[in-house]
């Protein structure tokens, strides 16, 4: 039985992709990472479960890759060719491919393969293949032209047989289609006529391919909707240079019409193929799974958003573009039996256990350990689940009808009338229907944006409170609120959203800083980020010890004087804090940090120089209060603001004495990590003085206590 699970964002922002999408993801050395190709200028390393990219790196301005990067396995350098035939080769520590190494080759590059186990593979436009060991000792070797003139590429696949690697590709010339299998052991090429059909006026949209010890079995996505199997031998046993292969169908009717962006197909094992494109009877895009072996559609989602028509396959993770979005589906393919394929299957799980997600929201998960509240709650809740578990049809049944009357009641009822459907809705709520919650706020702002006297305020934070959400379920609640200037819920979602574009955090700084203070009086904030900025009892005692230097400085210190004071109030620190809180990507981060104006730059970085003196006033470098800005948070802030906006800073007048500031405590705690470091390596020597004199025949039992 196939199931596709919940999908999340990789990337919220359009990574260069045009209309026909990106150049290709590719598997990395490392798990879970992935190397992500726009048709641009970029290529980007990403780490699925932490959602987030590990590097970035660009070609010049006026420069294009031309074929999707891919990494070595057997060096873990990345290779990538731009300019069809320029090269590059780098590490993870490059940052500029321009200094990395180069290798201009003789003839136009399709596509550079990679797998495990095996070297990579160049794949040249005229047909040739050469590995890359051999093409690296001689860039400009001649490469012969195995394609007749008009034959173009259009589908290219790698394997491993028996240890040896198998390349198999697809071309097209006139409407006829050919399969060539290059077997690098014996560098035997064999080429095949591909019967695909073209007779009944079918047109081949997407391959896909999987082999075992003797075939390669090529599937066919057609115009017809249908898809087809041609068996490829590996191993030629007849000398007939140009064998006909008759392809057979597979599935019938597996899509209906052809969208903007096309169709394609992907092989998840050898019962299970993933298609992307509009099922019959319907017209939406969706991703479905199919059944090979028994014929069936196992599970569909439907892609409201849209697609580019691609498709990638990796470790049961699915990754497409999904309007402008890079998103991740993981799916699991079980064993094929009858009983599976027709949704029989009995479930071997325990009613009363909990499937937990792959991807959990980072923000709510601290605080579930053994003795937690968080995991009290999950025992009663998953106690409550077992005790209801005959009831789960009738209350699925209840809820959805609830959540459809709230729905209509949406289109043009009072706003006092839908709270109150509302309140019905949520007295049914279970964590499952998160998608239900999401579809009720698009109805909300779809109606708001229609009728802009119409801002349910309190029924949006109730539903953002389910703590199910994130910005990818509700994309236009965060830009609705923003053009509200509704900082309540802004703040609300910055502290539950783990996948917030850089480019919304940056637009809600903005209005942070640049609301009056007179507008916050007013409104509910959250304040537990926040401590009591008046003077302490430490303060008082560090005033009567002036001469004692906390963590590197000195807090009579005159410049230290002039911050003693939050130069915010404390709403507006509590909304900063939250900024401090969010995710982000500091390539993406940086450019839209420019736009913010320069007065409101310098007020943030008073703030935050406000909270790194809080933060050394006490050995564990922390703020007080129930979830303050960490010291880290603070800091990779500062850098950041100065990074982005140096130079314009520098020539505001009121932000001299905080730029000094600023070097004066850099410079400081230098001196005390300077100090830091030679007391490690005292202790180093004195170890090993000690452990040379337990080494001299005596015997000693140590006790390690961890705790």
């Amino acid at each position: 039985m196939a199931a596709l699970e919940e999908e999340f964002t990789l990337s919220a922002v359009t990574l260069g992709a045009r209309p026909d999408g990106l150049l290709g993801v590719e598997e990395s050395d490392k798990t879970d990472h992935f190397l992500v190709t726009d048709r641009s200028r970029t290529v980007i390393l990403y780490k699925v479960s932490d959602q987030k990219p590990l590097g970035s790196w660009s070609v010049k301005q006026g420069q294009i890759i031309t074929c999707p990067a891919v990494c070595n396995f057997q060096t873990g350098e990345h290779i990538v060719v731009h300019d069809n035939k320029v090269l590059r080769i780098w590490n993870h520590e490059d940052v500029n491919l321009d200094k990395v190494f180069k290798a201009t080759l003789s003839a136009e590059v399709h596509r550079v393969h990679s797998i495990q186990g095996t070297e990579p593979v160049v794949l040249f436009k005229s047909g040739a293949a050469r590995g890359l060991e051999a093409l690296l000792a001689e860039p400009q070797q001649k490469i012969e032209t195995v394609l007749s003139d008009g034959e173009v590429i259009k589908w290219t696949k790698f394997f491993v047989v028996y240890r040896h690697p198998v390349l198999v590709f697809i071309t097209e010339k006139d409407g006829n289609h050919f399969a060539y299998v290059q077997m690098f052991n014996s560098r035997n090429l064999s080429k095949y006529t591909l019967l695909l059909g073209q007779e009944d006026n079918s047109v081949t949209l997407s391959f896909t391919a999987y082999v075992d010890r003797k075939f390669i079995f090529l599937m066919s996505l057609s115009s017809d909707g249908c898809i087809y199997e041609t068996l490829i031998p590996i191993y030629p046993s007849d000398t007939e240079k140009n064998q006909r292969l008759v392809r057979s169908l597979l599935l019938k009717a597996v899509v209906s019409g052809i969208p903007p962006n096309g169709v394609t197909l992907t092989i998840l094992d050898q019962d299970h193929v993933a298609v992307l494109g509009p099922p019959r009877p319907s017209s939406k895009e969706c991703l479905s799974i199919w059944n090979i072996k028994f014929q069936t559609l196992q599970t569909s989602k439907e892609l409201p958003q849209g697609t580019s028509g691609q498709l990638w396959y990796y470790g049961e993770h699915l990754f497409m573009l999904h309007g402008k979005c890079l998103t991740v589906v993981p799916c699991k393919c079980g064993v094929s039996s009858l009983a599976g394929a027709l949704g029989k299957l009995k479930h071997t799980q325990d009613p009363g256990t909990q499937t937990m997600p792959h991807h959990v929201n980072w923000e709510i998960s601290p605080g579930c350990g053994p003795g937690s509240q968080n995991s009290v709650q999950l025992r009663r809740t998953l106690r409550r689940k077992k005790n209801e578990v005959s009831l789960q049809p009738e209350v699925a049944v209840s809820e959805a009808a609830v959540s459809e009357q709230l729905l209509s009641t949406i289109k043009n009822g009072s706003e006092k009338h839908i709270e109150v459907e509302l309140r019905k809705f949520l007295a049914k709520w279970t964590p499952d229907s998160h998608t239900a919650v999401g579809d009720i706020i698009t109805g909300l702002l779809e109606r708001s944006k229609a009728e802009p006297s119409f801002y349910p305020r309190n029924c949006l934070i109730q539903l953002v409170q389910t703590h199910v959400l994130s910005y990818s379920l509700c994309p236009g609640l965060m830009d609705t609120a923003l053009e509200k200037t509704d900082v309540q819920m802004l703040q609300l979602c910055l502290q539950q959203f783990p996948d917030i574009p850089e480019s919304v955090t940056c637009a809600c700084l903005k209005l942070f800083l640049s609301i009056g203070d007179d507008s916050l009086q007013g409104i509910n904030i959250n304040m537990e980020s926040v401590f009591d900025y008046s003077n302490t009892e430490q303060e008082e005692k560090m005033e009567e010890q002036p001469e004692i230097l906390r963590n590197g400085f000195n807090p009579e210190d005159s410049n230290c004087k002039e911050t003693a004071s939050c130069p915010v109030m404390r709403k507006r620190a509590a909304l900063l804090n939250a900024v401090l809180h969010a995710a982000y990507s500091e390539t993406f981060l940086l450019p839209h940090l420019k736009d913010i104006p320069a007065q409101d730059i310098t007020l943030f970085l008073q703030y935050l120089y406000f909270l790194y003196l809080k933060c050394s006033e006490n050995a564990t470098m922390t703020l007080p209060g129930k979830h303050p800005p960490t010291l880290s948070q603070i800091m990779d802030w500062i850098c950041l603001l100065l990074d982005a906006n140096f130079t314009v800073v520098l020539m505001i007048p009121e932000a001299k004495r905080l730029l000094i500031n600023l070097y004066k405590f850099v410079k400081s705690q230098i001196s005390v990590y300077s100090e830091l470091n030679k007391i490690e390596v005292s202790f180093r020597e004195l170890q090993k003085l000690n452990q040379e004199k337990n080494s001299r025949g005596l015997y000693s039992i140590e006790v390690l206590e961890l705790f």
